[in-house]
This record gives C-alpha cells, structure tokens and sequence, in this order.
C-alpha cells in the first residue's frame, strides 16, 4: 500500500525523519519496503539504514512555485506560446513552451485567475522530458524560434514525478503559497511503500496507518470531519433496504445526494489519489476512491435515476441475497460474469446492481448526466468475500479491504464522510437521515490482562501504566483494577480475540510491538523447563533428509495442491486408476490448478521437474510430504507422509573441453540411491521385486521391501506418461515410498563392525538359471549356503545369449570370503563354494556355467 507522508500528516504530527519513521513502522510490523521520494532529499539518520536513492532532488533556489499571468502567442511559431511566470521576481519571466495543455489561454490577456504551475530557472537540474531513456539535463538559455529562452514551465516527467508528459503542471487552485516558494515546499513528497500482511487489516487505509503511527510517536490522532450538511427533503421512502443474509452483509446503509453536478474532482484530491496509485475519473466515483484509501471504508455510488427509471419511476428497495442458478452480471470492467451459488448480490426488484463489496455493476453507474447519487457504505464477510474474489477471478481496492475484514461501524463513518464531499465537489443538496439497516451488531470484545502475565510473557519488568499508556495510545478503553487490566476493544481491531487466553495473548503482543521488539532485554527463561521428549520420527525424518542431501539430492518443498485430471495423466490410458476417487476437495481453490489435495507426491516431483527443466541439464531431487486420501466415514482424511525422489539428465556434467557426459540416469542410479538410504538408516532385509505400477516402465521397475513390509516404489517412467506430461529429457526415474513404513523398519540397535584383521579372499562365481527367477533369490540362497564365513555378495555382471540356452540367464557374482580368526586356505574357499554350488542346483535348478 502507497502511503503519502503529506496525507499521513493530515492526522498526525510527525517529527522524526521519514527515514526514522519507517524503520519504526517495520519494527512494530508494517513492513516499509521502499521509500519513494518526490523532489525532497534522502536524509542520514544515525543508526538507520536505508538504500540509497537516485531521484532529482529540487533545487530550492531554481525549480519554484510558479504563476502563469497570461499566455501570449509566439511571433514566429504557431506551435509554441509565451508563458509570462511569476516566480518571485521582480519582473514576469518569459518562458517559450510547447505546452499543449496552454494553447487555450492564449491571446486572452492577462488571465484572472493565475496558472499556478512548475518554474525552473537557468542551472536547475531537471528530466529531458523527450528522452525515451531517463536523462539528466541543466537548464542553459538559448533562442527557440528567435526568442531567448532560459528557463521553463514543467511538466511531471521532467520533475520525476511521473512519466506523463503531454502537459506541463497547472494548478487552477490556490495552492496557499505564494510565488517564488520552492516548490518542494509545495509538492515534494515521500511515498511510504508498505508491505501490509492479512492480519494487518486495520491498516489498509491512511487513517489506519496514521493511528499506528500516532502510537508508536505518542502523538495526538487527529480524525476527519464526519459532519455533514444535509438540508434536502427527508430520505425516507426515497428507497428501502432488504438484507436476506445478514450473516454475509451485517450492515448496509444509504444516503442520498439530489442535484449535484458529475465533474473533475478537485486537484488536491486528483493528486491525493495519483499518489496512491489511482486514476481520478470524475468527483462522484473519486470520493469514493478516496474514502476507500482514506478510510478503509469501501464505497458505491449508484445513479439514482437509473434506479427509478429499472423499477418504472417507484423507489427502489436494495436486496441483498446470494445468487441464483444461471443469473450473470456485467460489471463495470465490461466483463459479463456467470455468478456462483455463494457470490452475494446487491440488487433491486428487477434483477442484480452489483457483487457486494466486490464490483458494481454496469447498468446503474455514475456518468456525466448523473444528478441524483444514491451512495452505498455496507460491510460483508470477509470469508465470502475472499471466496468469490478467487472464483470470478476479480480482485479490486474494495475487495482486498472487506477480504481482510472491515467492521461493520466503520459503514456509518463512511457514507457521512463520503455524502459530504460529494456535496463540496459536485455541490446538491444532501437528503435528511441515512437508512442504516443493521440487523445484529456485534459485541464489544472485552480482555482481562494481568500485569503478571505482561512480565511473563515479555521477560522483563513492566508497570501497570507503561502498559495501559500503550493500549490507550492504541485507543483500547483501559480501566485499571489493582494488578489487572480491563481492556475494551476498539470496534475496528478485529484483530483481538474474545478468547480469554488468546485475547491476552494479542494485547501483550500489541504492548510488545509498540514498546519496540528492539527494546526487549535478553534474558534467561525464569519459567520451569518442560520435560524433554525426544521426537523419534520427526528426527528420523531428519535423518532421512540428511542422508539424501550427502548423496547428492536436493530437496523439493511443494504445494500439496493438484486437479484430478492432472493427477491422472500418472496412468496411461486403459490403465485402472487408484487415484481416481476419494479426493479432498478446497472450497476456495487459489487457481484453477490447485482444486484438490494431492494422492501421490509423484505430481509435485514430475511438476517441478517440468519447471526445472528449463534451467537445468540433470536433476536429482526429493521431497518429504503428506498426501491425502478421504476415507468414508471420516470427518477429516489421513494425511500419510511420502517420500518421493527423482532423476533426469545426464549423469555429469560436461566440462568446457566437453568432457564429463558419461550417459543418462537410468534406472540403476537410483536403485543404488536407495540402498544406499536404506542403509544408512539400518533397514534390515531389504528385498527388489520386479513391480508392476501403471506409472512405471513395466520391465524398469522394483517394489522395494524389508522382510515382507512394502517400502515403496520407484523406476523409470512409462513412456506414455513422460509423453502425457510433455518431458522430453527421457528417461525420468522416480519413486515414491511410504515414509512412515520406511522409518517404523528402522533398527535403533544395530551391528557395528570392526574393522577385519585378516585379508579377505575373493572370487567370482556364475550361475545360470531359468528367466523368472530373480538375482535376489539367487543371492538370497549364496549368502544362507555361504554362512558366516561369507561376508559380501554383489551381482557385477548378466548375461543372455550363445551360448546361454534361449530361457536362461546367467547371473555372475563376486564372492568375498573372511573371518577374523585366521587366514583362509583355498581349500576352505573350494568347500564353501561347492556347498553354495549344490544349494543353487538344489533349490533353484542353477548351474555352475563353465
């Protein structure tokens, strides 16, 4: 949010460095993320440190508030005029410009009214207004079109105000200084550029910030005026109000202003609201933009006209209601909207006028023969505000405050506050009374605080008046009663909870932040220590993301969230889907591809393999997450933890003599990833079945076991779905594992070997056996034959073909052969191969290949 500091001093008096306020503001939680000056320096507060800032500083003694008296032609151009400027001195300045926005005053004679605008004088320093790229210039006289010129009238490009360059400055409004005043004594400025969070909802207006800024200061809060002028005839049965869903429009009030005229706003405001980031249009919908940031209150104004004229001249009575089935809306964005089930509506008899606090609609908007204005101040819930925001895909200033939360008492301050200056800017007279309908108002939140409570929370010593003076600072009504606080709410903190603990919590808290985080002491918890537990699987888990990083990986942290037409790209087509049902649905999806809640981990891990493909050459990568699957039944759904890695790309990377490529991953990288895990973290028997998953490449897959437990499973992806998700890098192998089964296998007791004392004895051995069976049941029939005298066993090589009979494979192993109690002889190595020989032939139909 853009906060003028010229409009901020309206309600409070500062007296410290912007400089200083901002850092004041950051520490108590309103985040200031830049500083834009305008024509004033940058200054150099002790102990503040700020970026320094590159913009034009004014110069005070040659870029002055200037007054244009007349506008006379220029002799030899009818391009250009001469402004004759009164800019403190002596005598009229001639200035030969091009302005187009001064054609009109020309040959007029001197002007009744003076032109208040921007004079630089020769050797001021200013933006080349005709420059595509931002340049520096300094002013030096020379002749255009024969006359002498040195010096000029500005426009806000040259001033670094903004980019706007068709016009020079001009003011038709006294500015109440007189000619030759500096003119950033006019209209320099500085831009507070804050970065508000959700929970900071109070603070989304200038007022709102300004009463933070009077606490943090201890200054004074000065209000605006919510006086208003009305001497029209009464508004009653000018029109009525119907709330049908109070629960989402607490209140909605009305005021009428009868023959106004619709025109430009005044400059101040026009100025007010272009800083702030707004386009002014005319005085009717300015006021309530300007209401809108001065306030926090969002306004509307509907032609009262176009309201009689749809319910055929009766006064209209204002609906309130949740849309029907079918029904659309053009909006003022010229967008026709298919409404939802929970948009809530403001309407009339005849059909919808707008979507409350949202955007109005098109039918009944201000326009140049507006005279009659019906002006809406209402409140809404913020939850269903927020909810529809997403689903029409329509984000406006009022939205983005009623999202938040606005209290239904800040309507009435609104319409009076926005009623009156339509009045001053459009003139009319303003009905007597406001219909205010206002079904339930809400009851004042009241917090009890000990002074004990203070002290314990904030570790250090604090009265019972430091902390009622902040809260009293902050507005909260405090009576205190011995050791204990009182503490009335203020209607516009929605912040505090009626919690009785939480509500503390929340006023320590604000006691914190105004005294300054920065001035709590360090110290030592005076409280007990609560026993120490030791977190098994949450230190598990940890060592599992340890493990993986120290083999090369890196983490993936992703949104659960997912659609099931993407999910389902996972199966090729003719594939049984198990992740076709039981989905957590989001009420409120943030973008059309994030609706459900995610089944397998295995789309965040191919989803952002896509993204990082486009930067990146080889990926390997996991990630530890829930995923969550509905259950009948169930109120809310189990949320088990996956484990899910991922690999693609070339194995090295090539160096600058192209050296390095040494082939893709395939599907052995990451079987070796994963026993390599699965071993650092103990798990015993581990077992690799040929898997049959409908993500996978049928003959490139394992289901990966300890004992008869299934841990997970990983491969390379099938071809169909690599296609499905456009992944060119071919292959991708992946895996997800059940994280929870994998760290439940873990042995917190388990073996440590000494280092061996003897020097081993190796050989390799060959077996040729049938196609189905596995190398693991091979190994597993070597290593029970071997016994303890066996220690490794490791399938280096497998072969099919001549002269291997067609059905057969041969499987070759490397044998490491050791105990500590002696060197083996070859004879004792000859009689345990043998034995494992005879084992092989025995169980599995093996034999030794010659």
């Amino acid at each position: 949010m853009l906060v003028p500091l010229s409009w901020l001093k309206e309600f409070v008096e500062i007296d410290v460095p912007v400089e200083r306020l901002a850092e004041r503001l950051t520490l108590a939680g309103l985040e200031v993320a830049h500083l834009i000056y305008i024509g004033v320096p940058q200054q150099e507060v002790e102990g503040v440190r700020w970026p320094k800032s590159h913009h034009l500083v004014w110069d005070r003694e040659r870029i002055l508030l200037g007054a244009i008296r007349e506008v006379k032609p220029h002799p030899d151009a009818d391009r250009l005029v001469l402004a004759m400027v009164d800019y403190g001195g002596d005598e009229l300045e001639q200035c030969v410009t091009g302005a187009p926005n001064l054609f009109e005053y020309k040959d007029k004679g001197p002007l009744e009214h003076p032109l208040w605008t921007a004079f630089a004088a020769e050797g001021a320093e200013v933006w080349d207004g005709h420059s595509d790229e931002p340049k520096r210039m300094i002013l030096k006289g020379r002749a255009l079109r024969g006359i002498y010129n040195k010096s000029m009238v500005c426009s806000e490009k040259e001033l670094g105000i903004s980019d706007e360059h068709e016009g020079v400055i001009l003011m038709h409004e006294d500015p109440g200084f007189p000619p030759g005043t500096p003119l950033a004594d006019v209209l320099g400025d500085v831009i507070m550029e804050i970065e508000l969070t959700p929970n900071l909802a109070r603070c989304f207006s200038i007022l709102g910030v300004a009463r933070e800024v009077a606490a943090l200061l201890d200054k004074p809060l000065k209000y605006p005026s919510y006086d208003y002028l009305a001497e029209g005839a009464p508004i009653d049965g000018a029109a009525k109000i119907e709330i049908q869903e109070p629960g989402l429009n607490p209140r909605f009030t009305l005021a009428l202003l009868r023959d106004t005229v619709v025109k430009s706003s005044p400059e101040w405001m026009q100025r007010r609201l272009r800083a702030v980031g707004q386009r002014p249009i005319n005085n009717i919908v300015d006021v309530t933009n300007y209401i809108t940031f001065e306030l926090g209150q969002p306004l509307h104004a509907f032609d009262y006209d176009k309201l009689l004229a749809r319910n055929n001249g009766n006064p209209p009575t204002i609906i309130t209601r949740l849309a029907q089935p079918g029904e659309t809306l053009e909006t003022l964005d010229e967008v026709k909207r298919t409404l939802d089930p929970h948009n809530i509506l403001v309407c009339d008899t005849q059909g919808i006028l707008s979507m409350g606090g949202i955007i109005g609609g098109a039918e009944t908007e201000i326009d140049e023969k507006t005279k009659n204005v019906l002006l809406e101040a209402a409140n809404w819930n913020f939850i269903n505000i927020r909810r529809s925001m997403q689903s029409q895909k329509v984000f406006t200033d009022a939205g983005t405050r009623f999202s938040r939360g606005v209290h239904p008492s800040q309507a009435i301050l609104g319409v009076q506050r926005g009623i009156e200056l339509m009045r001053q800017t459009g003139g009319g007279q303003i009905a007597q009374g406001i219909i205010d309908e206002y079904p339930a108002p809400p009851p004042d939140v009241r917090v009890s605080l000990p002074i004990t409570e203070i002290q314990r929370l904030m570790g250090m010593t604090f009265t019972i008046e430091q902390a009622a003076d902040i809260l009293l600072r902050l507005e909260f009504d405090v009576t205190v009663e011995g050791d204990t606080l009182h503490v009335i709410v203020p209607d516009h903190r929605m912040d505090i909870s009626d919690d009785p603990i939480i509500g503390q919590a929340d006023l320590i808290e604000e006691i914190a932040r105004i005294h300054g985080y920065d001035a709590i002491p360090n110290t030592i918890m005076a409280d007990a220590m609560p026993p120490q537990w030791a977190n098994i699987h949450f230190e598990r888990e940890e060592q599992t993301r340890d493990l993986l990083v120290a083999l090369g990986m890196q983490e993936n942290i992703s949104y659960r969230f997912t659609t099931p037409e993407r999910e389902a790209q996972l199966i090729p087509a003719g594939s049984p889907n198990p992740w076709a049902e039981g989905y957590v649905t989001l009420a409120n999806p943030i973008s059309s591809d994030k609706t459900v809640l995610r089944h397998t981990i295995l789309i965040s891990m191919i989803e952002n393999a896509i993204n990082n493909a486009r930067y990146a050459e080889r990926q390997m990568t996991f990630e530890i997450g829930s995923v969550y699957i509905r259950r009948d039944g169930q109120e809310l759904p189990d949320e088990p933890r996956r484990l899910g890695l991922l690999m693609m790309g070339n194995r090295a990377p090539q160096d600058w003599m192209g050296n390095g490529a040494s082939g893709v991953y395939d599907f052995y990288d990451l079987k070796g990833i994963v026993e390599n895990l699965l071993a650092g973290l103990h798990i015993p028997d581990i077992r690799f079945t040929r898997a049959n998953h409908p993500s996978f490449h049928p003959g490139r897959s394992a289901i990966v076991k300890s004992g008869e437990v299934v841990l997970g499973t990983f491969g390379e992806l099938h071809p169909l779905v690599a296609r499905a998700f456009d992944l060119k890098q071919a292959p991708v192998i992946a895996g997800e594992f059940d994280l929870e089964a994998m760290l439940n296998q873990i042995q917190e007791d388990h073996v440590v070997r000494a280092l061996p004392l003897t020097p081993p004895v190796l050989e390799d051995i060959a077996l040729v056996v049938q196609d189905n069976i596995t190398a693991a049941e091979v190994e597993a029939v070597i290593r029970k034959a071997g016994g303890d005298l066996l220690k490794d066993v490791r399938l280096f090589d497998v072969y099919q073909g001549s002269p291997i009979e067609t059905g057969y494979k041969s499987l070759a192993y490397s044998l490491t052969y050791q105990t500590d109690e002696r060197t083996l002889n070859d004879k004792e190595v000859a009689k345990i191969r043998t034995k494992i020989v005879k084992a092989a032939e025995k169980q599995l139909g093996a034999k030794l290949r010659a």
